[in-house]
């Protein structure tokens, strides 16, 4: 498989990775021999994080005898120093590794985050002195929000960034990715077919081969996606006409209802954590039943308390409905868990 520079890691990684996400829905057997599978089919860089529920056991299982072969990327949801050096103490151990290859700080959703991390005292200290340590090798960070991922890209500290991008969100290939390639950062792709929306996996795709410097990370439940995946990177495609109008018709119908996790709707005077309330149907592709069911729980009993005020469609840059798509949400988590016998 053709092998890209990730940035000035000087990583040189296959041009499609593995997202750790799916395998939760494996058991520890299987999900260890699914990546196994990806490393022998030519897959060397694997992505997981401690909120993938087992992930990181599964990988650091499944690549025991060739972790000098590839490169591993986890992440820490912690915000202070103390809390991520212990989160990396933990992934060290579950990974079975004594380093791990890009330490991401997960999820830096808004500014008040990213200034929360690189305080002194902060989560990005942590990872810094264990670079100085050899237990990291390099740093960078995740977030859903473009304005806040080109701020932290302009401090010069992060050698990678991983953000959403897909064909229905694209955004970051005009607002991000230069700013990146300014500063030789490499571009992590993560939810590539949408989180779970986007079925058209030929055409997402042949999108993402447009961008040669991005490194795309679905996530995989089976050998037979693996090799699909792959025979699609096989080969460098380029978009006809037909498929950009399959493109531009897919965005009309997804991007008019689709959450892009930006936070700009926030906060919510009733205490609803809307992006979250409108990722579970993206989470019920991803995640076993009962995992979907029990990280949702929490977050659809805030939405019962929406009063459908609209003061996020008032905020939302996206014009979307969203005390609609809050209680079409709520709607499908209680069918959900009716279907499978739980109490909502």
């Amino acid at each position: 498989m053709e092998k890209i520079r990730l940035g000035r890691t000087d990583f040189f990684v296959s041009a499609i990775g593995f997202g750790g996400i799916p395998i939760t829905r494996l058991p520890l057997d299987e999900g260890a021999k699914l990546i196994r599978y990806c490393f022998d089919k030519g897959i060397t860089f694997f992505d997981t994080a401690p909120l993938y529920g087992d992930s990181e056991v599964k990988v650091g299982t499944g690549l025991e005898g060739v972790r000098d072969q590839v490169i591993v990327a986890t992440k820490t949801f912690k915000r202070s120093k103390s809390e991520a050096a212990k989160d990396m103490e933990n992934s060290l151990s579950r990974l079975k590794t004594d380093y791990i290859d890009l330490y991401q700080l997960h999820n830096v959703a808004d500014m008040e985050t990213l200034e929360a991390v690189l305080r002194p005292d902060g989560a990005y200290e942590a990872a810094a002195l264990a670079r100085e340590a050899g237990e990291v090798k390099h740093i960078g960070l995740t977030s859903h929000n473009i304005d806040v991922a080109v701020k932290a890209c302009k401090t010069g500290l992060f050698s990678t960034v991983q953000i959403p991008f897909s064909m229905i969100e694209h955004d970051p290939a005009e607002r991000l990715f230069p700013v990146a390639e300014e500063h030789d950062m490499g571009i992590i792709a993560m939810k590539p077919l949408g989180g779970g929306l986007l079925e058209r996996a030929d055409l997402c795709f042949k999108f993402l081969q447009q961008y040669g410097n991005v490194v795309p990370i679905p996530g995989v439940e089976s050998a037979a996606e693996v090799d699909e995946n792959i025979e699609y990177y096989g080969s460098a495609r380029s978009l006809t006409d037909e498929d950009w109008a399959d493109v531009e018709r897919l965005r009309g119908e997804v991007g008019t209802r689709f959450c892009h996790r930006c936070g700009y709707c926030q906060p919510c005077a009733q205490g609803v954590e809307v992006s979250k309330v409108l990722l579970f149907k993206a989470q019920v592709k991803r995640f076993p039943a009962p995992m979907a069911i029990a990280m949702a729980k929490e977050v659809m009993k805030q939405a019962e308390n929406c009063i459908q005020c609209g003061e996020c469609t008032e905020k939302c840059p996206y014009d979307l409905p969203v005390p609609d798509l809050i209680s079409e949400s709520l709607d499908h988590y209680r069918q959900f868990c009716r279907e499978h016998g739980v109490s909502a």
